[in-house]
């Protein structure tokens, strides 16, 4: 499989003496993540300086089993943001939706579900509950899926009328 090639590199790693030596360290102490470990060895490959190697994008590649937009992201984000930036993930504030029931909400939906069913029913159903928490404004919307997750956090199951254990019972002996 041959890898493919950039025309020309945009981004030139050139560490200096303080930052191979951190990289050198991430490799040898070996405690860090995989992916962080990946990329401080995919910058001690590339790096162009006296001390470093400056081996292609295709040969690092082939060494390190890894795809070459991963060799050129490493490069970007060390020549954009510094060796933290490369080295560590960037999470996104936004990449993650926002719970819909936080600790005060969870704690009432479970106190719904632990309460008598409405009239005529014999037990909560996920449907009733996602309209019951919007009627009693715990929560502005919810889901019966996002409920029925809430709950099976909980020890049992508190809308079916067995808690889905399965232990045997002892059998009387003759």
């Amino acid at each position: 499989m041959t890898a493919k090639q950039p025309a020309a590199k945009r981004y030139i790693v050139r560490l200096s003496a303080d930052e191979r030596e951190r990289l050198d360290a991430v490799i040898q102490k070996g405690k860090s993540p995989a992916r962080q470990l990946l990329k401080a060895r995919i910058l001690l490959k590339a790096d162009a300086s006296e001390a470093g190697e400056a081996w292609s994008d295709g040969r690092i590649a082939e060494a390190l089993d890894t795809s070459i937009d991963t060799i050129a992201r490493t490069r970007q984000q060390l020549v954009e943001g510094g060796i933290d930036a490369a080295l560590t993930r960037k999470h996104s504030p936004n990449s993650a939706r926002k719970r819909v029931f936080d600790g005060a909400a969870e704690a009432k939906l479970i106190a719904l579900a632990c309460s008598p069913p409405p009239k005529g029913r014999q037990r909560w159903t996920l449907a009733l509950l996602e309209d019951a928490v919007v009627e009693l404004n715990i929560v502005d919307r919810a889901s019966d899926n996002t409920i029925g997750r809430t709950l099976k956090k909980t020890r049992s199951s508190l809308t079916s009328s067995s808690n889905g254990s399965s232990r045997r019972t002892p059998t009387p002996l003759s």
